[in-house]
C-alpha cells in the first residue's frame, strides 16, 4: 500500500507544472520521491500549452531498493483547454504497473462531466466499496488536471487565496475532495526557482469509489499529516505544488521539486477552477 501511495503522489506531482499562458509554453519538470527521508523514485514531466489548449505527458519510476521490492512505475497523459480562461480537461490516461499487475485508466471529459471512463482490468468487486453515481461524476477534474492552480483577485499571489479551495477529483474509480487551507509562507530554492511559496494545509474527503471498511481509507480520512507547499510561476497568477507531503501508515512520502524550467511567451491571469 505505501509503494502505491507514493507512486500515486509522484504522478500527481508531475503533473502539477502546466501553466496555463497567452502564448506556446513548454514545461520540462524534476521531483524527487522520498519516504521517511531515504530517496526512492523519480517523475519527470514535459508540458505543452498553446492559447486555449494544453498537453502533459509524465513519467514516474522507483528507484534503488524499492525498484528491486517493487518494481513499479507510471505514465500519464492528460488534455485539455482553457476557454474563458477556465481549466476544463478532455481527455485523460494512466497506466501503472508493478510485479504483480499492470493497470490503464483511460477517460474523456466534456464540460466537467465524464463523458466515457475504463479501468483495465477493473477493481474487484467488494462489498464495501461505495458506489460511484452520475451525479458523482459531474462537476469533476481528472487528477492531472486537478491541481492547476490559479490564484483569483489581486492580492499577494502567495496568501491565503493561494490555498482556500476544495478541488473536485474523479480518477475514473474514485471520487474525492482534496481540500486545501492556507497555514502560511516559507522560503525554498531548487534549481530554476528561489523565493516563498504558500503553505497549505491538505484533507482527503472520500465521496464514492472507494472502499469504506478498509483501514487505509479511514487513516486517509483521518490524516491531518499532509501538507502542499505552493509556488508561484513567473508574473503570472499561478501556483504550482513545490512540495508535497503525506503522512502514510509506514512514514512520511514526501515528493519535492528538484529543478522545473519554463520557457515560452508571458502567461495570461486565468481563473480558478
Amino acid at each position: 500500500m505505501s509503494m502505491n501511495v507514493a507512486m500515486r503522489a509522484g504522478l500527481l506531482l508531475a503533473s502539477l507544472t502546466v501553466l496555463p499562458a497567452a502564448q506556446a509554453e513548454t514545461v520540462r519538470a524534476r521531483y524527487g520521491i522520498s519516504l521517511i527521508g531515504l530517496p526512492f523514485g523519480t517523475a519527470t514531466v514535459t508540458g505543452t500549452l498553446e492559447p486555449q489548449a494544453y498537453r502533459i505527458e509524465m513519467q514516474a519510476k522507483l528507484t534503488g531498493l524499492a525498484s528491486i521490492l517493487s518494481g513499479s512505475k507510471g505514465a500519464a497523459t492528460a488534455t485539455g483547454s482553457i476557454p474563458n480562461s477556465h481549466v476544463s480537461p478532455t481527455t485523460y490516461a494512466t497506466t501503472s504497473a508493478s510485479a504483480d499487475i499492470t493497470r490503464t485508466v483511460r477517460m474523456s471529459i466534456v464540460d466537467g462531466t465524464v463523458d466515457q471512463s475504463e479501468i483495465t482490468p477493473p477493481w474487484d468487486p467488494s462489498p464495501d466499496r461505495v458506489p460511484v453515481t452520475d451525479a458523482d461524476k459531474r462537476g469533476i477534474v481528472d487528477p492531472m488536471s486537478a491541481l492547476i492552480m490559479t490564484v483569483p483577485g489581486t492580492g499577494d499571489v502567495i496568501g491565503p487565496a493561494a490555498c482556500e479551495r476544495t478541488i473536485p477529483v474523479f480518477d475514473g474509480a474514485a471520487r474525492f475532495d482534496i481540500v486545501l487551507a492556507y497555514v502560511g509562507t516559507r522560503k525554498v530554492k531548487a534549481k530554476g526557482f528561489a523565493g516563498n511559496v504558500a503553505v497549505c494545509s491538505v484533507r482527503y474527503r472520500p465521496i464514492a469509489g472507494h472502499r469504506a471498511n478498509r483501514p487505509g481509507t479511514k487513516f486517509m480520512a483521518d490524516n491531518k499529516e499532509m501538507e502542499a507547499w505552493l509556488a508561484p510561476v513567473g508574473q503570472s497568477r499561478i501556483v504550482v505544488p513545490y512540495r508535497i507531503s503525506v503522512m502514510t501508515m509506514i512514514g512520511t512520502v514526501v515528493t519535492e521539486a528538484t529543478e522545473f524550467d519554463v520557457s515560452g511567451g508571458p502567461r495570461a491571469d486565468v481563473q480558478n477552477h
